[in-house]
């Protein structure tokens, strides 16, 4: 049966806003019509388990992170030094925390993985191509900082997120902005 990529698409948007919402035990085909707003047994027709759905939605939280290439262009318009990586900092915090539903539905699939060994198997190898990913970027752009820096701050960004998104009232916007600049003066030497 030919597919709807559009329909694919919604189907996977509302299966990540049942993920962020109701938690990996919550995501069920029935939800996932009823928050797409489409017939029962519409998602059924596009994924053909409940694992699959799960994986798909990891995969889609991914693209929907993705910046467009002309964000990539402009992120390294200007000089490559430690104000650069800040300004890049701080726009990925921004951008990943603006996409709420997405990272949430990321943390429950990660808690899901620890029980379902082929969610694990598919998640592994993404999430680590995204650290890779990031470090080779860094390094190959001419940013300041090497491999080991870019880790760090790939974790501590990727846990204020978290805090940001689950508990807002731990860092608030300012201590959060603070504590931004603090890693990146810490982990990233002067040029």
């Amino acid at each position: 049966m030919r597919q709807n990529q559009a329909r694919r698409a919604a189907l996977l948007d509302a299966a990540i806003d049942v993920l962020a919402r109701e938690g990996a035990r919550g995501l069920t085909f029935r939800a996932v019509d009823a928050q797409a707003g489409v017939p029962g047994g519409t998602a059924s027709n596009y994924f053909a388990n409940r694992d699959d759905l799960l994986t798909q939605a990891g995969t889609h939280v991914y693209e929907r992170l993705t910046p467009d290439p002309e964000t990539m262009a402009r992120s390294l318009e200007g000089p490559r030094d430690r104000e650069k990586v800040l300004q890049l900092m701080h726009e990925v915090v921004g951008r990943v925390s603006a996409y709420r539903a997405g990272y949430l539905a990321l943390l429950e699939l990660r808690l899901e993985a620890t029980r379902r060994p082929g969610l694990r198997a598919v998640l592994t190898p993404r999430i680590r191509k995204d650290v890779d990913d990031n470090v080779d970027y860094h390094l190959s752009s001419g940013l300041p900082g090497d491999a080991t820096a870019v880790t760090l701050l790939y974790l501590a960004m990727n846990w204020l997120i978290v805090e940001r998104l689950t508990l807002p009232d731990v860092f608030g916007e300012e201590q959060a902005r603070e504590l931004v600049e603090r890693a990146v003066e810490r982990l990233i030497p002067e040029v």
